[in-house]
């Protein structure tokens, strides 16, 4: 039913019948309270530019202050007041003491990364083999060690971390660093224990649907995931698409607030290269800027910059590598380009 009133709300809105577009938005909405900072369109940032990346087993080639300032500085000209960052490191860590050092107007939604307790070598696609006993006893220590330091870190940057997400994708069922969903419970209560900022966990829509109740019952709100594209829809269809994953996780745990914690399309990829451009990211922003705006969603848009770090390195054109609205170089991609 709301699915259908949000859909409504778009075409009342675009045929211009103002008085009547209200009175749907105020049946369909969330309160305007349950934003995150009072932002509806934030984005993921973790800022690797070309022969950067992090820790991947050798050490990390992280970002110049200078270059993080410069990435900030880009994203507030283009009115983005909410960054998502991905975990406690170094690189998180100078990117909020930069935006303290310059008084930069962005709040951050800190990550806490949660790495494999459990061996998801079967459920895995790109996992060969077990992983070793001896490293999954060796991330339960440095997970706990993460929890700290995202308890620390919220700590010394009261005003700039306004919530918090505890794992990223570790419980779906294809993930290659999966912990229980006991486990997960157990680091966000320790972390809502000892900060006062709202706490979630961010994973895909369908695994809220399906598996997250439980879950659901603990979180100060549901972080969604919802990436039409991947799924093979075209962008004719994403809009509704994502406006039904995110109905099917309000049935399934009614009564939390939901923000959308990565949506994003990517403008190159060779796995669906025919949806892939510049022009159908630019429309898949736009139409759920103005969802969000009417239902009082925050949505992180995945993300900021093109990241050549990522995924199939034999593969330029992957889409791993290219869901920034800006390029790797900080030119605009066709959302910003012609504002």
């Amino acid at each position: 039913m709301q699915r259908i009133l949000a859909l409504t709300v778009l075409a009342l809105i675009g045929s211009g019948c103002g008085d009547a577009a209200q009175t749907a938005v105020k049946e369909a909405m969330q309160k305007e309270s349950d934003l995150l900072a009072g932002e509806v369109m934030a984005v993921a940032y973790s800022g690797f530019r070309e022969g950067q990346h992090p820790d991947r087993g050798d050490g990390a080639n992280n970002p110049s202050d200078a270059e993080i300032l410069e990435d900030l500085q880009i994203l507030v000209e283009h009115d983005f007041k909410l960054i998502r960052l991905y975990d406690t490191g170094d690189n998180s860590e100078r990117v909020l003491a930069i935006i303290k050092e310059h008084d930069l107007p962005i709040k951050a939604l800190l990550g806490i990364w949660l790495r494999a307790e459990i061996s998801n070598h079967e459920g895995c696609p790109w996992l060969d083999e077990p992983i070793p006993d001896s490293e999954l006893a060796a991330n339960t220590i440095l997970n706990a060690a993460e929890v700290a330091d995202g308890i620390r870190l919220t700590k010394e940057y009261p005003g700039i971390i306004v919530a918090i997400n505890v794992g990223n994708e570790a419980l779906v069922e294809w993930n290659d660093h999966m912990v229980t969903v006991e486990s997960a419970i157990e680091y966000i209560k320790q972390v809502q224990a000892a900060v006062e900022v709202p706490v979630t966990t961010a994973d895909n829509y369908d695994w809220w649907a399906t598996d997250g109740y439980e879950l659901g019952q603990v979180v100060d709100f549901l972080g969604v995931h919802t990436y039409p594209a991947w799924e093979g829809k075209t962008v004719d269809e994403a809009l509704a698409y994502t406006i039904d994953n995110i109905e099917r996780v309000r049935e399934a745990i009614p009564g939390k607030p939901i923000a959308i914690l990565e949506a994003g399309w990517a403008t190159t990829a060779t796995e669906f290269s025919e949806q892939a451009n510049e022009e159908n990211q630019r429309r898949h922003y736009n139409e759920l800027k103005a969802w969000a705006e009417q239902e009082n969603v925050t949505v992180f848009f995945f993300e900021a910059f093109d990241e050549p770090w990522k995924g199939n390195p034999d593969n330029a054109e992957g889409a791993e590598k290219h869901w920034g609205l800006f390029f790797v170089d900080r030119t605009p991609k066709l959302v910003f380009r012609n504002e």
